[in-house]
């Protein structure tokens, strides 16, 4: 074959079905996540990749690297597709030069998939070579499967984590969502990475039939026995808050704070609902920097016999303390000193990374190094539920919010969520973040109230169902019931105990008997 005939194959094709990868976690138009897709693009690299296995005549490196070079190829393509909206945070609103913004995004990219290329050369390295094949096709669908999971685990759990895009958020609505609270994304990932290489090596066909069958069987039969492993603890009403203010402006002390700082004000003030929720950062500055007595006053105001509990998003601090990206309770004696400071901090948006203080200094980001708030704070207690906050892309990582199902008296019964996505314009970031929400709703079996500054506002019930929602880029607020969950699934017990460790355990043990196979087979 040419160079210019192995192209296609070895570089566009791998591209193309990353950019299909990418698209499925919300598809662009409707937002929706489409799990037969995402099987469909990992099935297009599968089969790339059992192809170069099979080439004859070729060595056991030159395999690997092939396989390593179709799958970084791959998973910068679908990473830079999943969050290609980073550019807007840099360039449009932190004023970083458009070469250097959309170079940072393929960076990022390329690096991250450096994991999948790795796991994709030594699956071609032990799954075949010199003509032979060590492994059974389904026990090179479970190697497959277990590497491809260690390189999503990695990507989301080394060098702080930024696991965004992972493959199995693109099946909230699909046919494996049944299996989120027993194992969680990246187990649902890992059943498709599984499938997706199982269907590459049955080929085209009746082959095919087997495993689609198995599989949904599996499926369907989980669905119909699947146990309720929550119960209700009652219903409660809840006012989400939405002002619509652009991130150009929100810093800006002449449109945005100010137009901030007095809607906030009125629509707090106005809710007659137990909970009202402002979004993260709705107020954008420091209480000491606020007008006179405005803060004294809101703190006064809900303090009253009968007024709502009030969840307000706010930096707080000082210079010699370090700032917090926090949310407060304003509310009745007991409810009024509770303060909970973002523990999972973003990469050069909240803190710097050692090193990049050059990069950083090239935007224009306000409260841009903020410390981190301890893993394990309390849930607040309010009207018979437990409400467990979380800001931003806090919500990404399942396992940090498992652990606060760790001791049964403060295991959250609802969970709220206050975002600004406004950081990334009108993008499918809003609906990649919805569904990582809904994610979260199930596989802990727990509402997510979400209070944001653009969108997507809504509630979602502990099944992962959106119940209402606001309008995008709209200002107004919802108001809704949200039914509060006790018990624990299997994945919030295990996630609590030990964090991701089974997984990591699991796969590396399928590793291993795969390398002992291939040793020891004659």
């Amino acid at each position: 074959m040419s160079g210019r005939q192995a192209l296609p194959r070895q570089t566009v094709w791998p591209a193309l079905a990353g950019v299909a990868q990418a698209a499925s976690m919300a598809m662009p138009g409707s937002g929706h996540a489409q799990g037969w897709l995402q099987i469909l693009s990992l099935l297009w690299l599968a089969r790339g990749l059992v192809q170069i296995t099979q080439t004859q005549g070729l060595r056991l490196k030159p395999i690997m690297r092939l396989a390593a070079w179709q799958s970084g190829v791959f998973a910068t393509a679908w990473l830079a597709g999943s969050f290609w909206w980073l550019y807007v945070s840099m360039h449009d609103v932190g004023g970083l030069p458009s070469v250097l913004a959309v170079l940072a995004v393929l960076a990022l990219a390329a690096a991250l998939a450096l994991y999948y290329a790795f796991a994709a050369a030594v699956w071609a390295g032990l799954s075949s070579g010199m003509g032979r094949q060590v492994l059974s096709p389904w026990q090179r669908s479970a190697l497959f499967a277990a590497l491809w999971t260690l390189a999503e685990l990695m990507r989301g759990q080394w060098l702080t984590g930024f696991p965004w895009g992972a493959g199995g958020y693109a099946h909230v609505d699909g046919m494996l969502s049944v299996w989120a609270p027993w194992v969680g994304v990246y187990g649902i990932g890992a059943l498709a990475a599984g499938l997706a290489m199982r269907l590459a090596l049955a080929g085209w066909g009746w082959r095919a039939v087997p495993p689609l069958a198995l599989v949904w069987g599996l499926c369907w039969g989980m669905k119909a026995w699947s146990p309720a492993f929550t119960a209700t603890t009652g219903t409660a009403q809840v006012e989400l808050l939405q002002a619509n203010i652009t991130q150009n402006a929100k810093f800006d002390v002449k449109s945005g704070i100010r137009d901030a700082l007095q809607w906030y004000d009125a629509r707090l003030r106005s809710s007659t609902q137990a909970l009202v929720v402002a979004p993260e950062t709705a107020i954008p500055v420091l209480p000491r920097q606020l007008p006179p007595s405005y803060w004294a006053d809101l703190q006064q105001h809900f303090g009253e016999s009968g007024r709502p509990l009030a969840l307000v998003g706010v930096p707080l601090g000082s210079t010699g303390a370090g700032y917090t990206n926090s949310l407060v309770a304003l509310g009745p004696q007991g409810t009024a000193a509770y303060q909970y400071d973002k523990h999972h901090l973003v990469p050069f948006g909240e803190f710097i990374p050692p090193g990049f203080v050059w990069f950083v200094r090239q935007m224009q980001i306000p409260l841009g190094d903020f410390r981190s708030g301890g893993l394990h704070q309390a849930p607040i207690h309010w009207q018979g539920q437990r409400l467990a906050p979380n800001i931003c892309y806090e919500d990404l990582f399942g396992e940090e919010l498992a652990a606060r199902f760790k001791d049964p008296q403060q295991a959250p019964t609802a969970f709220v969520n206050v975002s600004n996505i406004a950081w990334f314009g009108d993008t499918l970031a809003v609906d990649q973040h919805l569904n990582i929400s809904r994610m979260r709703a199930m596989e802990l079996s727990r509402p997510m109230l979400r209070a944001t500054n653009t969108g997507a506002t809504a509630i979602i019930d502990h099944q992962g169902r959106v119940t209402q929602q606001l309008p995008r880029f709209t200002r107004g607020t919802l108001i809704g019931s949200y039914e509060g969950r006790t018990g624990l699934t299997p994945y919030a017990r295990w996630a609590s105990a030990w964090g991701l460790k089974p997984l990591w355990a699991a796969c590396a043990m399928v590793l291993l008997l795969a390398a002992w196979r291939r040793r020891t087979a004659p």
